[in-house]
């Protein structure tokens, strides 16, 4: 397990680093990274240079840690992220959001890919993520750092629900159809057969993906309001379900990227 030691440690290696009042984290998902590119950029350290933390293996990560403005407001953004299929622990998946708490980050954005299971969604949609089903070991087994949060915390509003209703309001506003529905977290790394879809429907999750819940409940443990933001790149019918390759998942994500862009950064110009 890691220690509070460390984390500490490498939140004072940022601070030193000159990351100091970023109120605002940001976790892009698997080809969602080009947000980056609407970020006023005053550093970027790449994940290698900073002690103790992990290394994204995965291709469509670029694994750096970016800090300037959006949307006018100071954000420190994780371009990258990290699976427990990559093999990391789940202390080592949740790092880095356990690290923005000690440098000040008060609200998170997190966006990722995922499969629609919900019929009425289509690829290509956007999914607010309204409440979650954690199919994935917990990062919160073992140790309890009472300096970050209780042992036993509510997870009653994960989703922040002013945090929810300002990202609806933007889409409203700038005429973004986007869903809303249930994200159900799953180790991978393979795509889950038409059984496990159709099993998953059943527990009440409209869509699947391999991320985002371990970041969602170590911030919730630790009091930062979260908003997440689900692009769905493929359709898992169970009744017909059809072969998906990573690159189109990428093609698809690439696509809706700007509407996910323009949601995040408009939506935190005007918190």
């Amino acid at each position: 397990m890691i220690g509070i030691e460390k984390i500490n440690e490498t939140a004072s290696f940022l601070q030193k680093a000159g990351l100091t009042d970023a109120k605002i984290g940001i976790v892009l998902g698997t080809g969602l990274g080009n947000l980056v590119s609407e970020i006023e950029i005053e550093k970027e350290i790449d994940y290698q240079n900073i002690p103790n933390f992990p290394l994204s293996t995965v291709e469509f990560h670029s694994g750096k840690l970016i800090y300037g403005k959006l949307g006018g407001k100071q954000v420190l953004a994780m371009q990258g992220r990290f699976h427990f299929y990559e093999g990391y622990s789940m202390d080592e998946i949740v790092f880095p959001i356990r690290v923005m708490k000690l440098l000040g980050i008060e609200q998170l954005f997190i966006s990722n890919a995922a499969g629609a299971i919900n019929k009425s969604f289509k690829k290509g949609d956007l999914m607010l993520i309204d409440d979650h089903i954690n199919l994935q070991p917990n990062a919160l087994i073992g140790k309890n750092y009472d300096d970050l949060g209780p042992r036993f915390p509510d997870m009653s509003e994960a989703y922040h629900s002013t945090l929810k209703k300002a990202i609806k309001e933007t889409a409203k506003s700038n005429d973004i159809t986007i869903q809303e529905g249930i994200y159900a977290s799953v180790p991978g790394p393979m795509l889950e057969t038409a059984a496990e879809y159709r099993w998953i429907h059943t527990l009440g999750g409209d869509a699947v993906g391999m991320s985002t819940v371990p970041e969602v409940i170590a911030a919730s443990h630790m009091g930062i309001p979260c908003v997440a933001i689900s692009v769905l790149t493929d359709e898992c019918d169970f009744d017909d379900l059809q072969p998906v390759n990573i690159q189109e998942i990428i093609e698809v994500a690439g696509k809706a990227e700007k509407k996910l862009t323009l949601l995040f950064k408009e939506t935190i110009k005007n918190l």
